[in-house]
């Protein structure tokens, strides 16, 4: 059974935030959504999570107790400990013989330790790993992430990583919104928002190859509508035939041509 969304429509007070979005996502599978401030990634995600906001197309979610949800901020109940929290979930989901699991979850996450601490102490990554273990304790059929490792630590983005993955290797479903473009690279497939439209969609490396025209790297600036800075040199996009300094681009050049492309860059 694989979950997603088809021709998914939002709008708020008469805006439209998403404008005719599909995506689908099957067990064992990883699907990362992309896109800049205000492209649509939270309220797409916020409908797959089972939110109703008034959308229209079809949506295709399954029950509330067989879903996990990490939302942008929070997740976690900071007045409650690391044991309270995930004794919380068990009570509000109705599990039964959750102990064994939520101490396995809290071991592989590094919180085991930290089981009597008040989840309002714990560092922004142990906060992150906590919101993934509680989403995680009903082993959800489909996990939905919005940026669950953003603004935490390299490690615990690892840590975090590694905790998405086991999920999928255990065939959950996994749809996250991220703004680290190496992570979006590692999954099975990219929807790329812009404005609530979807200007990409496929595996990376479909991604990758569906940008038109080619990108040379330089030591200085080209025309600084169509110029960004990559480390400490700048990739410069050119629309037409690639040149001879045409480079392989990565997935974060080829969303931000593509973004460039639809705010009429270069036409």
């Amino acid at each position: 059974m694989s979950w997603g969304v088809s021709h998914l429509r939002v709008a708020f007070d008469g805006r439209p935030a998403l404008r005719g979005v599909d995506l689908t996502v099957s067990p064992g599978e990883i699907r990362s959504v992309i896109g800049g401030d205000g492209a649509g990634k939270t309220t797409l995600l916020r409908v797959l999570a089972g939110q109703d906001l008034g959308q229209g197309g079809d949506v295709r979610v399954p029950d509330a107790r067989r879903l996990g949800y990490v939302p942008a901020t929070g997740g976690v109940f900071a007045d409650l400990t690391v044991n309270e929290n995930m004794a919380f979930v068990a009570e509000v989901f109705g599990l039964s013989g959750w102990r064994e699991r939520a101490g396995e979850l809290l071991e592989a996450a590094g919180l085991a330790r930290f089981g009597t601490r008040p989840a309002a102490s714990l560092s922004g990554g142990q906060g992150r790993k906590l919101a993934g273990t509680m989403a995680l304790l009903g082993r959800p059929e489909l996990l939905v992430l919005d940026e669950l490792t953003t603004g935490v630590d390299p490690v615990s983005r690892m840590e975090l990583w590694r905790m998405v993955s086991a999920a999928a290797g255990s065939g959950t479903a996994v749809v996250m919104a991220t703004s680290y473009l190496d992570e979006a690279e590692r999954t099975d497939g990219v929807l790329l928002l812009h404005e609530g439209r979807a200007l990409a969609s496929g595996t990376p490396s479909e991604v990758q190859a569906s940008i038109p025209g080619w990108v040379e790297e330089s030591d200085h600036p080209g025309e600084r509508a169509r110029s960004w800075r990559r480390g400490r040199t700048w990739r410069i996009w050119h629309p037409g035939s690639p040149g001879e300094r045409s480079i392989g681009w990565t997935l974060e050049d080829a969303a931000i041509v593509l973004e460039m492309v639809a705010e009429g860059v270069g036409s």
